[in-house]
């Protein structure tokens, strides 16, 4: 089997329908199997989908334990070669995963891949392509939006949005590896319970000198956020999953960026609260 794609899903139905509906449309002339593990969603109304799409395997979990330790879990489970990590808010447009997959088994030392993606109007989602968070690109995304044409900044700028290069970080709303790499550096770090263990991936590949790949030559819709209630909760699992990110490699590493970067999350993250309040 080639592939294998990994959905975790929390409360989206309708958005998982539309996703695997997308798949069975666009991904053809392939061996591969899809694996959707629900996070115990308040709403059951998924298990409908069990008859629908007979060929998609089904997990349910007895507890939310978020999103790293899911899709670990589906993985453990998979067949492919590759694993494809792909949000259930995502729709795929045409019929180019073979095209993805060759340029991954032509490309030594592949660590992953992600590619373009959009929202529903239509505007390019940045997050498509990022660098590593050092104390500069943090202080720039946090503080400012100023971005300047063409530079490396958090959302590689110096990357045209269409184009095939390597980059740092790509998203785990569709990221590609192989299974086997996969396993061998540990998946999701399970100590992030949602947001920030891609970067975390990325990085580690990275640190073990993988190639990490934007595809823009081709595109997915992300309805993003759709799943998420921006709420005090978010904000304590966005900021408290990229201080984590910051502890584990900086901490010790490189403790005057620790210590701006550390800085810098607390404050915008009081910012962010104030303005829920």
């Amino acid at each position: 089997m080639k592939l294998s794609i990994i959905i975790v899903n929390y409360n989206v139905t309708e958005l998982l329908r539309n996703c695997l509906t997308s798949i069975e449309k666009f991904v053809q002339d392939i061996n591969f199997e899809v694996v959707v593990i629900d996070n115990n969603s308040p709403d059951s109304s998924w298990k409908n989908l069990m008859t629908e799409f007979p060929r998609v395997q089904f997990i349910a979990s007895e507890k939310n334990e978020g999103f790293a330790i899911a899709n670990n879990k589906a993985v453990n489970t998979a067949r492919g070669e590759y694993v494809l990590l792909l949000n259930p808010d995502t729709e795929f447009e045409g019929f180019y995963i073979n095209e993805i997959l060759e340029f991954a088994d032509k490309n030594k030392d592949f660590g992953c891949l992600g590619i373009h993606m959009h929202d529903a109007a239509g505007n390019f989602l940045p997050e498509s392509k990022r660098s590593v968070p050092d104390m500069f690109n943090s202080f720039e995304k946090l503080f400012t939006n100023f971005r300047k044409n063409n530079s490396k900044s958090y959302y590689r700028n110096d990357i045209s949005e269409f184009e095939i290069s390597e980059v740092e970080v790509v998203t785990g709303a569709f990221l590609l590896m192989k299974k086997a790499l996969y396993i061998e550096v540990g998946g999701l770090d399970e100590n992030y319970f949602m947001y920030g263990e891609d970067i975390d991936l990325c990085f580690t590949l990275l640190r073990r000198e993988y190639k990490n790949w934007y595809y823009g030559k081709y595109s997915i819709l992300h309805h993003k956020g759709e799943s998420t209630v921006k709420d005090l909760k978010y904000l304590e699992r966005f900021y408290g999953a990229m201080q984590i990110f910051v502890d584990k490699y900086y901490k010790d590493q490189k403790p005057f960026q620790h210590r701006i970067i550390s800085a810098g999350l607390k404050l915008r993250h009081r910012m962010e609260k104030i303005k829920i309040k």
